[in-house]
């Protein structure tokens, strides 16, 4: 088992193949306490860790516990009891007092992984993980705190929640409830973050850490496309292939903080959960609370296998369904080519020479429902529009599964647009204060998934929908996010509990979306990648990546987004030129090889495209036919970036046998009087030969990764290429 506890020195010890996490119990009070996180360790002195855990504590602990609770490593820090960084449970009982504290009561160690209640989270079966739940208490407040962690002992990764239970006779309002607090000595760490707005999604940010507190944060309803319920604290030297690197994320879709705090003692909190702002939550006599689950992993081998653990986890233990380890269809969404303007006959079209070029799928965005001729009326109004679209759903879809595709359908649920009909028939059904005009944004207002009579009623509409004609695909939109905090459903004093369990309702409604019809992909989308995060890809194997789809821009975007997740999740597509977000022209060719490193698809109309682009799609679906499997299940290397030289971005994916390799290389700026660039390979196996597929050039994978390869013949900016490496005997 990759769990172990010594009843001796009352030290957890938490192994995967590459890293321990260390928990102790110190004192007659047994306070629970972080020993260590970082490489494997052989050593079974655990005397010898106690003994580091002991290291900080006063002489004279009972006179001085506010000196020891000051520099203590608690493994889940409390407020109001002497520790003063930043705690990671805070409480308000009936009388007002906000103090609160734990200690070790009993534990439990299990094969297997808990589901969570009404929340995403990953799994494992009992060969591959393991769970360690540690049950504290405050015996002054009757509250029970059970600390959960789940080893997966071949991935290298750690999983962790919370549960509360109030034992007591008097509500409690839970203030702050995290799911993740880790104590590390200061090393002169860095961290990584990743920030950005709408069309530049998920870029890459270090920084030092500096004294106080740090980090990102969301108070947006969603993940945001500002921050990302992500980072990464590393030594100064480490790089993508070498150094330390310890990396959190979140599995949720809401508000979240993650920090980092360095205080006067040169000692770093990395904390994660859902961010206390806006945020209370009563527990009532005997009523439990379980927070989101939040991810730890740990790499002695830099950043890049920080990624691939992550990616690794994500793919077999939180990705589920029948598209899990399943090539997804090359679609074409018709919303560039045609915005809200389109006919059953223009879709018709799309689809007949979309057909014949080798696409597989036509998706009707935005504008198929109620009067929804522009993006100001008819959210809510679910009901086919069959002026526009005579015969409804059943006639078009017929006809364009005649052609040999399926279909797929845009929808935006939990939206409501103040000019629609349903908001006439209920106006409080939307997320607003009394008394207090609304705030809009795109002229929409949030349906109170906090509800169960809207959660009914929004999927009732939906499931008809999808009943009424072979509808093989959805894309769940989620344009605004939330403020104008109220809800009519619920008591002045459980406000503070609107944004979670709007959350919740999401989640709820996905997993009846997902269960009713169990062969349908899902893919989310939140104005492009606003929720982009793994409470997402619990219910939908992939996410929209970005609504900017310009080629360039994708290098930065889906970089950031492989920092945390796996290529086969990023909805990426080869859209028109001039590009529709930043107006710059690409070869199309290149646009189809950054494309390659997601799910592939278009977003364009092919009956206006010149004669020569649509000749090139055939193309490009028989790259996508020959290397999606590659990309879906191979390692993912970064070799060199537009972040650290913007004339070029280059990336690869290895396969798990290392039988062969895909390199993508893109000339974003071409070079005056430069002849080459020479690049570096990374993952291949050293003793084995490999022939780069249309030379006759076969070289040793340690020749390829030591001495390099020059990239020639490329003439122009926005210039790319493939090099497809198999391994032969």
């Amino acid at each position: 088992m990759g769990i172990t506890y010594s009843e001796q020195e009352c030290i957890f010890k938490l192994d995967t193949l590459n890293t321990t996490y260390m928990i102790g119990l110190i004192d007659e009070e047994r306070f629970i306490g972080h020993v260590y996180y970082g490489k494997k360790l052989k050593d079974t002195n655990l005397a010898f860790w106690k003994q580091i855990l002991m290291g900080p504590i006063p002489s004279r602990k009972n006179r001085d516990r506010v000196s020891f609770m000051d520099s203590f490593p608690q493994e889940y820090p409390t407020h109001g009891i002497g520790d003063f960084r930043q705690s990671a449970l805070e409480v308000k009982t009936v009388p007002g007092h906000r103090a609160v504290g734990i200690t070790y009561k009993s534990h439990q160690i299990y094969p297997g992984k808990p589901k969570l209640p009404g929340l995403p989270a990953t799994f494992g079966k009992e060969d591959s993980c393991t769970t360690l739940e540690i049950i504290g208490e405050d015996k002054r407040l009757n509250l029970e705190i059970v600390l959960s962690y789940t080893v997966f002992e071949y991935v290298d990764a750690i999983a962790r929640n919370i549960r509360i239970k109030n034992e007591s006779n008097d509500s409690i309002m839970l203030t702050k409830a995290l799911s993740l607090s880790l104590d590390l000595p200061d090393k002169g760490y860095e961290m990584i973050t990743l920030h950005g707005s709408w069309a530049r999604e998920r870029q890459i940010e270090r920084r030092d850490i500096g004294h106080g507190t740090q980090g990102v944060s969301s108070i947006r309803g969603e993940s945001g496309h500002q921050e990302h319920p992500f980072l990464a604290v590393i030594g100064k030297n480490t790089t993508e292939d070498a150094g330390e690197a310890y990396g959190v994320n979140f599995v949720y879709s809401g508000n979240f903080t993650t920090l980092t705090e360095r205080n006067q003692f040169d000692l770093i909190r990395v904390q994660m959960g859902i961010n206390p702002v806006d945020f209370e939550w009563e527990l009532k006599p005997k009523d439990e609370f379980t927070t989101p689950e939040a991810i730890m992993v740990y790499s002695t081998e830099g950043i890049g296998t920080m990624s691939r653990t992550f990616h690794d986890l994500y793919r077999n233990h939180l990705i589920r369904g029948e598209y899990k380890d399943k090539k997804r269809p090359i679609l074409i969404n018709n919303w560039e080519a045609t915005y809200f303007n389109f006919t059953t006959e223009k879709l018709l079209d799309i689809a007949k020479n979309a057909s014949r070029l080798g696409i597989e799928m036509l998706v009707m965005d935005d504008g198929w429902f109620g009067k929804r001729n522009n993006d100001d009326c008819a959210l809510g109004d679910w009901v086919v529009n069959e002026e526009k679209l005579p015969g409804g759903l059943e006639y078009l879809v017929h006809e364009v599964n005649k052609l040999g595709m399926k279909f797929g359908i845009w929808i935006e649920p939990e939206m409501i647009s103040p000019d629609s009909d349903l908001y006439r028939m209920h106006p409080d059904w939307a997320i607003q204060i009394p008394g207090r005009e609304p705030s809009q944004s795109r002229q929409q207002l949030v349906l109170d998934y906090s509800r169960k009579e809207v959660r009914d009623f929004i999927y009732q509409r939906i499931s008809k929908i999808l009943h009424s004609a072979n509808i093989e695909y959805v894309k769940w939109d989620m344009n605004r996010p939330l403020c104008d905090l109220g809800s009519y459903a619920l008591e002045a004093k459980n406000q503070g509990e609107l944004n979670h369990r709007y959350v919740l309702g999401v989640y709820e409604v996905q997993e009846r979306l997902i269960i009713e019809f169990p062969h349908l992909l899902l893919e989310n989308c939140s104005g492009g990648g606003a929720r982009f995060d793994p409470g997402m890809l619990y219910y939908s194997p992939q996410i929209w990546c970005s609504d900017d789809t310009d080629a360039v821009e994708r290098l930065k975007i889906q970089r950031g987004t492989a920092m945390v997740y796996p290529l086969s999740c990023m909805g990426a597509h080869v859209s028109d030129c001039p590009n529709h977000t930043v107006g710059r022209n690409t070869p199309f060719e290149t646009r189809g090889h950054v494309a390659l490193a997601g799910t592939f698809g278009y977003e364009l109309d092919v009956t206006k495209i010149s004669k020569e682009e649509q000749e090139m799609i055939p193309e490009q679906v028989a790259l996508y036919h020959k290397y999606n499997d590659l990309v879906r299940t191979g390692d993912y290397y970064r070799i060199s970036s537009v972040l650290d030289d913007p004339c070029r971005d280059c990336y690869m994916v290895v396969a798990k046998n290392k039988s062969e390799a895909l390199v993508t290389y893109v000339q974003v700026f071409a070079r005056p009087n430069f002849q080459s660039h020479r690049i570096y390979l990374k993952g291949l196996d050293p003793d084995a030969n490999y022939i780069w597929e249309g030379t006759d050039f076969i070289q040793t994978g340690d020749a390829y990764m030591q001495a390099g390869i020059d990239i020639t013949g490329l003439w122009g900016d926005f210039k790319s290429m493939l090099i497809h490496l198999i391994r032969v005997e």
